[in-house]
């Protein structure tokens, strides 16, 4: 069954592999399953065939990392993308990269088949931060990895860094973010650390062999970073992230916060089409098993029987909309616009949220002008303080009648 969507689409293809898991995370990503790699591989093939023919304005590889793959099998899949879409002629194609796990002929051959963007996992640049997040990497190795890009050609290349982890310092923050700015990037990502249950650096701070985050600090190394960034001439265009030029914004992020429609493929993807959200296993073998014939999750589920890996599906009614245009959009530098959203819901943004704005103007939370609301330099440092104001009212069981990805 061949799903239809109108208009163009950005794909989020999901690598959960890893070589090993970093004591922070809690993403859905695994180590030790390399002989599911070639199986994985087939089942996204054949998910991304339910959609196939669409017009891909955006492709993302993500994960876990998926250049754990290696060369062969990425461009295997890469391959298979182009042949089951459309992709346009100006597609913006992004893979995730550790730079521990990428060499220069690699990433030649990645560049070859039409990879244009390149995002590293740095997180840190200094090796003492890096051993504590569980890196794999050093900071040589970032290095070298951008040396390895340059070198192939990628012209499109983003940083992740993660500031306010247990002992780092305002100073050692500093030193990392302009060692990141010496390799000139032209994207920058920064994520203050999430503190997971039942990561390892949750149970080390738990434990207390290392002290807890402190909010504060991490507060005075964003604001470092704007204040930074900005005489750099780079452009703060989202909460986390930070473009040399507009031709760097990540067009396949601005996808979500701008709720167009989206697929994703893969353990544990999400996808937005049709006014629908749905959500896939997150095992690897279970989406493996289900897209073989042996087992469908969905039947059990009682998700959309077209994806036999689907394990939820939800109807985004018009209020759970509405509160999604708000807590998307105000992550964005442009805010959310009363025209657009007048003209999406055929009602008037103050009409439905005046007493919640002008709480977080007065709040110096929010600031409005005659084109819409967006947030202030303090809303950006207590974003979800803002974002809880319009979350949509909760279901019978106490869940939020959506979440959205990301």
């Amino acid at each position: 069954m061949r799903i239809s969507q109108s208009g163009s689409l950005g794909v989020y293809v999901h690598i959960p592999f890893c070589r090993s898991k970093c004591f922070y995370c809690d993403f859905v990503s695994y180590a030790g399953l390399e002989s599911f790699f070639p199986a994985y591989v087939e089942a996204l093939s054949k998910e991304a065939s339910l959609y196939e023919d669409s017009l891909v304005e955006t492709l993302y590889v993500g994960g876990g990392t998926p250049t754990v793959l290696g060369e062969n099998l990425l461009c295997a899949l890469l391959d298979e993308m182009r042949s089951i879409f459309r992709l346009t002629s100006e597609c913006e194609i992004t893979l995730e990269a550790n730079p521990g796990t990428i060499t220069q002929t690699g990433l030649a051959i990645l560049r070859g088949r039409g990879v244009n963007r390149l995002s590293l996992g740095v997180q840190g640049m200094d090796d003492k931060a890096l051993a504590l997040l569980g890196r794999i990497h050093t900071v040589s190795d970032v290095v070298n990895a951008v040396e390895y890009a340059r070198h192939a050609g990628f012209e499109n290349l983003n940083l992740d860094l993660i500031f306010g982890f247990p002992r780092q310092t305002l100073a050692q923050f500093q030193r990392s973010l302009t060692k990141a700015l010496d390799l000139s990037p032209e994207h920058l990502s920064l994520y203050a650390l999430s503190l997971e249950e039942h990561t390892p650096l949750a149970k080390q701070i738990q434990s207390g062999e290392l002290p807890g985050p402190d909010s504060d600090l991490a507060a005075e190394m964003y604001e470092f970073a704007e204040d930074r960034l900005a005489s750099e001439g780079y452009i703060h265009y989202e909460i986390s992230n930070w473009a040399r030029a507009p031709e760097f914004v990540s067009r396949h992020n601005i996808r979500y916060w701008q709720r167009k429609p989206y697929i994703g493929l893969g353990v544990a993807a999400h996808s937005f089409m049709n006014g629908r959200r749905f959500e896939n296993v997150h095992s690897p073998e279970l989406y493996i098993q289900a897209w073989s014939g042996e087992y469908c999750v969905a039947q059990q589920a009682k998700s959309p029987r077209h994806n036999p890996a689907a394990i939820a599906a939800e109807l985004v009614d018009k209020e759970a909309a509405m509160a999604e245009v708000m807590f998307l959009g105000l992550r964005t530098a442009e805010g959310v616009l009363f025209k657009a959203f007048a003209a999406e819901f055929g009602e008037d943004l103050s009409a439905v949220y005046g007493s919640a704005i002008t709480d977080l103007v007065e709040g110096g939370l929010l600031e409005e002008d005659s084109t819409g609301v967006r947030l202030t330099r303090r809303g950006r440092l207590l974003g979800n303080q803002v974002f809880y104001r319009f979350l949509p009212p909760v279901t019978e069981n106490g869940q939020a009648k959506t979440a959205p990805h990301p």
